[in-house]
C-alpha cells in the first residue's frame, strides 16, 4: 500500500490521504501513523482518497476509526486487537458523521465493505474532489 499526502484549501485547509493498492493487516498502520504525523503537524481536516483502493479488511476498517479517534484527540485502540478494537466504535456512532474526517470515492467493493458494517452512516463520502474539499 502506498498513501500520498497532499493539502487543498477551500474554506479551511484539507490535508488528502490518497490510498492506494490494499488496506489490510499488512498496511493499516501505515494509515495510522501518516494521520498522526499530519496531526501532530497541525492538520485536523482529513480527506481519504480510495479511488484506487482495491481492498480493506478489518484492520483496514479499525485504521478507518482510529484516524478518526486521532483528530478527536481520544485514546486509541490496540489495533492489533482486530475486531475488538472496533468496541469503541459504539461511542464515535453516537456522535454521529464525522465533521473532519470525509470520503472521496472509494471503489465499488470497498463501499460494500464499508456499507456492511455501518461505516457510511459514519462518514461523509464524495465523488468530486472539490466538493469535498469545500465541505470542511
Amino acid at each position: 500500500m502506498n498513501i500520498v499526502v497532499s493539502k487543498e484549501n477551500g474554506r479551511e485547509q484539507v490535508t488528502v490521504l490518497k490510498v492506494i493498492g490494499q488496506l489490510d493487516s499488512q498496511s493499516h498502520q501505515q494509515l495510522i501513523a501518516a494521520a498522526k504525523r499530519e496531526f501532530a503537524a497541525g492538520a485536523k481536516n482529513f480527506l481519504l482518497d480510495l479511488s484506487e483502493l482495491t481492498y480493506i479488511s478489518s484492520a483496514g476498517l479499525a485504521a478507518l476509526h482510529t484516524l478518526t479517534l486521532v483528530v478527536q484527540g481520544e485514546a486509541l485502540p490496540d489495533t492489533e486487537e482486530g475486531w475488538r478494537s472496533l468496541k469503541s466504535l459504539d461511542r464515535t456512532r453516537q456522535s454521529g458523521k464525522q465533521k473532519n474526517v470525509k470520503l472521496l470515492n472509494p471503489q465499488e467493493a470497498v463501499t460494500d465493505v464499508l456499507e456492511m458494517v455501518g461505516f457510511l452512516a459514519l462518514f461523509d463520502v464524495f465523488t468530486d474532489r472539490q466538493t469535498a474539499v469545500n465541505s470542511f
